[in-house]
């Protein structure tokens, strides 16, 4: 994974092109599956934006930025909220445009069944040791839980690790709590509980997302393809989310991630896709993002893992093509 200063050093403020009349390039991430696949696989989108959309897979969502940095993308999908962060706080003119999934069961922290601590003692974490990746999205999610449960977390001791090796530290008894993502997170769970669910954590403002990004010069330019690309993607959820075409949708999503299906399910299943009026709510596009885009930023500055952030994060945040 690359520093916080060489992917900032990678974010140069380039004049993305005109876009060619009857094209559109879109990045977004394999082995990653979502509903806009489902679209994306039967030509939907050639469709209904009338420009063929070359579909670009990405390993990073710090090469996402880079790539419409340079001109070569114009819309990312699933773009991680870290390396939107890092971009728009060194000077990149990205704009957030939608919330592509929300994962909020997915990053979290655990805590030892052993110390029987749950949401109702929490204060008892006073003096544990709690592992986590200093730096990344889930170290927020763990100072905005002791904010909640009022702890000051200098009176835990912190030790960075990455989450595949904090879970195994977990289950070996050698820590206290632990915080992380995906697998480990759920291997984690195998020897402790969360203490708030990720429903409870959006409830106090604690959110994990993706987002749909594109450049600023992109959404001045191109509108109504920007538009018409949300309405599309905002289609395909809506499809997904209503459940009776899952066995239509899931073979083909699961084929164009380059997953099998019951690998596809597994990981779809734990995502969200907030519809078009949730995501221009307070709670996300209506402020909350911006807020919280903001506080995350803060941290990184605090840790000295980017050299500036922003007066405000606000004008990152369009809502117009919704």
């Amino acid at each position: 994974m690359k520093s916080f200063a060489a992917i900032a050093a990678t974010m140069s403020v380039l004049a993305s092109p005109v876009l060619a009349s009857d094209e559109l390039t879109v990045a977004y991430f394999q082995e990653w599956p979502m509903p806009f696949q489902y679209g994306k696989a039967k030509g939907i989108y050639d469709e209904r934006l009338g420009v063929t959309v070359n579909w670009v897979a990405f390993d990073s969502g710090t090469a996402m930025s880079a790539a419409m940095a340079a001109g070569d993308v114009q819309i990312a999908i699933s773009q991680g909220t870290t390396p939107f962060i890092v971009a728009t706080s060194a000077g990149q003119d990205l704009r957030a445009v939608g919330i592509a999934v929300s994962l909020s069961d997915n990053d979290n922290c655990v805590v030892a069944s052993r110390l029987e601590i749950d949401k109702d003692s929490a204060s008892e974490l006073a003096g544990k040791t709690v592992a986590l990746p200093v730096g990344a999205t889930v170290h927020y999610t763990f100072l905005k839980l002791l904010q909640h449960f009022n702890l000051d977390p200098a009176s835990m001791t912190l030790v960075d690790m990455a989450p595949a090796e904090a879970a195994a530290a977990f289950e070996q008894g050698s820590i206290d709590m632990a915080c992380g993502w995906g697998g480990a997170l759920n291997r984690m769970k195998e020897s402790g509980n969360v203490l708030l669910s990720g429903a409870e954590k959006e409830e106090i403002g604690i959110l994990t997302f993706d987002l749909t990004t594109t450049t600023g010069d992109f959404a001045a330019e191109q509108p109504q393809l920007l538009a018409d690309f949300v309405a599309t993607t905002a289609e395909m959820n809506a499809m997904w989310t209503a459940g009776d075409r899952r066995d239509e949708m899931l073979p083909v999503i699961a084929q164009d991630a380059g997953m099998d299906p019951e690998a596809a399910a597994a990981v779809i299943d734990g995502f969200e896709f907030p519809e078009t009026e949730a995501q221009l709510s307070q709670k996300w596009l209506g402020g909350g993002l911006a807020s919280y885009v903001e506080g995350v930023a803060t941290m990184f500055y605090d840790l000295g893992n980017i050299p500036s952030v922003q007066d405000s994060y606000a004008e990152f945040v369009d809502l117009a093509p919704l």
